[in-house]
């Protein structure tokens, strides 16, 4: 069987089985069979595939069709420009996650952030971007999972990060050491009832409570002590659960500044709350105009 056919013959597969990006897919295990870069395959399609690379290859495909994650297979899945090893210990790594690293850094650009922490780091991808971006950051990265710090580690030490990145093993800010001026934290925030008992991911990764919302709530009660004064709070969330958590944080942070960003499917992924003094400690001037804080979305 040659390359081409090859290729062929697993799309097709993959497509009858609704394997989204079939001809993708097919490529990637493809390459990953024969450890060659994608022009080495386009340039050499009519070569004939060795007994052992066939067996090996439409073993990966077996896989993929019991719709095991192509990153799993790999071992390893590209974030935000960067390569980054993954296992079943961790959660895949989202594109929709980028946005947390993107805002981080405008936030770094226009204010000063010398600290940062992120809460359940899983594989490092935001941890380790945010590293390589922002040099002169210290930055802590927490998980409750042992095997995805072990993970993380083996990350950090790929993209030598090593001396930039604190690894902490404990629940939320539990463990950290000081007050930061940025906590970043991508939570599970999947309904307990949708979550799927029977997927590849870690479901210590996924599973936010019964209505998805368990472990940002956590979060944000302990965000008061480990927050450095002005300082902000980056938190994704999921689809239609932009209100309950807004109205959750302006319960806790009456004062606070919050800002919601939406991802490039125009939906809202990504809450940013700064904190400010409490007006009621600093009372302004009588004559001065009061108005209540409300929930901007970016570029309004």
């Amino acid at each position: 069987m040659t390359l081409k056919q090859a290729l062929g013959r697993a799309r097709e597969a993959l497509v009858v089985n609704n394997i989204e990006d079939a001809p993708l897919e097919s490529e990637l295990l493809l390459r990953h069979t024969l450890r060659m870069s994608r022009v080495q395959l386009y340039l050499d399609l009519n070569h004939e595939l060795s007994p052992e690379q066939e067996a090996t290859f439409w073993h990966l495909i077996e896989r993929r069709l019991s719709h095991e994650p192509t990153a799993y297979i790999l071992g390893h899945r590209e974030f935000y420009g960067l390569d980054f090893r993954v296992d079943p210990g961790v959660l895949i790594p989202r594109p929709e996650s980028e946005l947390l690293v993107e805002e981080a850094i405008k936030l770094a650009q226009s204010h000063t952030v010398s600290t940062i922490a992120e809460v359940g780091t899983g594989c490092g991808a935001i941890a380790i971007s945010l590293a390589l971006n922002l040099p002169q950051a210290k930055i802590y990265a927490t998980d409750i999972s042992a095997p995805a710090l072990k993970v993380a580690l083996s990350n950090c030490q790929k993209h030598g990060v090593v001396d930039r990145i604190c690894l902490l093993y404990g629940d939320m800010l539990d463990l950290l050491p000081e007050p930061v001026d940025l906590i970043v934290a991508n939570l599970p925030y999947v309904r307990q009832s949708e979550v799927n008992a029977r997927g590849f991911e870690p479901l210590l990764a996924l599973n936010g409570g019964w209505d998805g919302l368990e472990k940002i709530r956590r979060l944000c009660h302990q965000v008061s002590d480990k927050l450095r004064p002005e300082g902000y709070l980056l938190l994704e969330i999921g689809q239609g659960q932009e209100k309950a958590v807004t109205t959750f944080l302006r319960s806790l942070f009456p004062s606070a500044e919050i800002e919601l960003v939406p991802d490039l499917s125009g939906i809202d992924r990504v809450i940013s709350l700064r904190l400010t003094p409490n007006p009621e400690l600093n009372p302004p001037p009588a004559f001065a105009q009061q108005e209540r804080p409300g929930v901007r979305r970016q570029g309004v």
